[in-house]
Formats: C-alpha cells, sequence, structure tokens
C-alpha cells in the first residue's frame, strides 16, 4: 500500500551486512520473483543472461534446454520465479532490469530527492555518492509516493549491487520507518 512504512523484516535485511542479490530473491514475495521475471525475458539486450537463466532453469526442474527455450515468455518467467535459489550474477542482473524496465519513475524521484544528476533515472556521473543527510528524507518521499513493497525492493536493490555507494541506506531505512 502507498505509503505505508517499511517493515521490520525489511529493516533487518537492509541492516544485514551480507545482502547479496541471490539472497534478496529468495526473500522477495512470489509476486516480486514474478514481476522482475517478466521484465528480465522481455529485455531484448539480455539473452546471454537470458542462457543462463534456461540452464538454471532446466537444471532445477529436471527440463532439457530445448524445452525451456520453447516456452513463451510468461512461462519462462513462472518457472525462474518459483526458483528460491538463483546465482548472483542472474539474481542482479534480473532486478536491474526490473527496476530499469518497471521502476524509472521511482528511480528518478529517489534521485531528485537525493539532488543526484540523472537521465531518467541513470546517474550521470561515475563515483556519485549520495549526502548522507538526504537519505532519510529521501527515502520517506519514496515511501509516500510508491508501495513500500517497491521502495524497500529498490533500496535492498541498491544495497547489494553497490554497498560502497549505497550503504548508507542501511542506517537511515530503520529511521525512516520509525
Amino acid at each position: 500500500m502507498i505509503g505505508d512504512p517499511l517493515t521490520q523484516a525489511d529493516v533487518i535485511i537492509m541492516t544485514e551486512p551480507t545482502l547479496t542479490p541471490s539472497k534478496l530473491w529468495k526473500r522477495m514475495t512470489a509476486d516480486q520473483r514474478l514481476r522482475v521475471s517478466r521484465a528480465f525475458w522481455l529485455d531484448e539486450q539480455a539473452t546471454d543472461d537470458q542462457i543462463q537463466a534456461v540452464m538454471t532453469i532446466a537444471q532445477h526442474k529436471k527440463f532439457r534446454p530445448k524445452f525451456v527455450l520453447s516456452l513463451d515468455t510468461d512461462r519462462k518467467a513462472k518457472h525462474l520465479s518459483s526458483l528460491l535459489s538463483l546465482p548472483d550474477p542472474l539474481a542482479a542482473r534480473a532486478l536491474v532490469i526490473y527496476h530499469l524496465a518497471d521502476q524509472r519513475e521511482m528511480m528518478g524521484a529517489f534521485l531528485d530527492a537525493l539532488g543526484i544528476a540523472h537521465e531518467n533515472g541513470l546517474i550521470q556521473d561515475d563515483g556519485v555518492k549520495p549526502d548522507p543527510e538526504k537519505i532519510a528524507p529521501a527515502v520517506a518521499a519514496l515511501n509516500e509516493k510508491f508501495p513500500a513493497e517497491d521502495v524497500a525492493l529498490y533500496l535492498q536493490t541498491l544495497v547489494c549491487q553497490d554497498p560502497d555507494t549505497w550503504g548508507g541506506l542501511r542506517e537511515s531505512v530503520p529511521a525512516a520507518s520509525a
């Protein structure tokens, strides 16, 4: 629900020192994994990653890779989302693709609130770090405008993708959800 604060579980996940994309994937809801999986299979630039996903599905489900390749996008998405364990690189790529495909507005709003230059949610300059003083208000602004589960997934993705840059989110999330 829009405006709901982050839950205690979200805070625990955010503050976990070794959050990895595969751990995040495992903790996502079935609906979140399905949305991420759909975006992943629809991305025309992710062919190499999709081949890895085909092999992962085939291995876990005891399917032949050729069979997985023959499935339509929705069926591939359902099979991928049903896997609770994905290799880190595959989970990371799927999360990035999802946010770029379906969450650009939220990404842009967060970067605007932080005062970071971007183009449609993509940071313009390398090496940009958010001002620690702006993180908690930016998180609060996102929670007012977007569903809490989407905000939590986005922030958790940032932390596990680049903890050096986004590690400050760990400290501010509990304050923002209080």
